[in-house]
């Protein structure tokens, strides 16, 4: 069988299939930050490296994860790019540091306020791939805490804490309590053979779609007070609305049959659902921005 390009398993092991949520996340994060803090577009120069500081911690996360998670891949995701043979475990751990390392300096040129929360966020989520994971059916806290710091290293790259950004942070943290669980119900197979006590191994998938249920929930709230706290414009509101009941009627349907396939189903159906919301904020900001200069 051929070998595919060799760029190709670094982009693969990136999540492709992740990205349009993994970068419009950061982008509205400095559009939202600037929108708030000045009533003005976000500095071109600051914005391009916050994005790409954020998009490289987030994808050097999977990389990393991938990482110590070859064995469960073996048997739930063999053509991933590790356990397929296509990427040595030496390079993907160098270019997960590579990532990292890109990240911090960007943010680094920024304020050291945004680089202390990334190297949280990065060492907060490390441990539980290489340590929670295979030790507690909790392990989802800590990836929850991980990607909530995501928005508050971007947002202190533009503007100072306030009530938005917090909201924010929020809402990431608890929806990505559910984000990890649908995920972890997509590997539940393979996580049984490997002996990992995730939340569904430990409590089976129809627990899990109940508690991921009330997480996004949660979720979708806190995405309504951001519209409120941050004074923002009716297409988010409306966009976050309709999002939110597409996304819950998809998911009533893996709650009245909660399996591993649809968990894989909801896990990427959830990346887009929030792209659309980040994606609407970025749009709301710039006609407001726009139409009433």
């Amino acid at each position: 069988m051929m070998k595919p390009p060799k760029m190709m398993p670094y982009l693969r092991i990136m999540r492709p299939e992740l990205a349009f949520m993994d970068i419009t996340l950061p982008v509205s994060i400095a559009f939202l930050a600037a929108f708030f803090g000045s009533n003005t577009f976000p500095d071109s120069y600051l914005f391009l490296k916050a994005i790409f500081g954020a998009y490289f911690a987030i994808t050097g996360s999977y990389v990393i994860n991938d990482y110590f998670d070859v064995d469960v891949d073996r048997i739930n995701l063999p053509d991933r790019s590790l356990p397929s043979g296509d990427l040595k475990k030496s390079n993907a751990l160098f270019f997960s540091i590579l990532l990292y390392l890109i990240s911090i300096m960007l943010f680094l040129s920024i304020n050291i306020g945004s680089v202390f929360v990334l190297v949280v966020a990065i060492l907060v989520i490390t441990s539980y791939s290489a340590y929670f994971k295979r030790r507690t059916p909790f392990s989802f806290v800590p990836v929850g805490i991980a990607y909530g710091l995501v928005p508050l290293g971007v947002w202190l790259s533009f503007s100072e804490i306030s009530l938005p950004i917090v909201l924010f942070s929020l809402m990431i943290c608890i929806t990505d309590l559910g984000f990890t669980n649908l995920d972890a119900s997509r590997d539940v197979y393979g996580d049984k053979k490997s002996d990992i006590p995730t939340l569904p191994v430990t409590y089976g998938i129809p627990f899990v779609s109940r508690f991921v249920l009330l997480c996004w929930i949660v979720g979708i709230v806190l995405s309504i007070f951001i519209w409120y706290t941050a004074n923002l414009g009716y297409i988010y509101l409306i966009t976050a609305v309709l999002a939110a009941f597409w996304y819950l009627w998809k998911y009533f349907i893996f709650l009245s049959n909660p399996t591993p396939k649809l968990g894989e189903k909801l896990f990427l159906d959830a990346s887009i659902y929030r792209g659309f919301l980040f994606s609407s904020l970025i749009i709301d900001i710039s006609f407001m921005l726009i139409f009433n200069s």
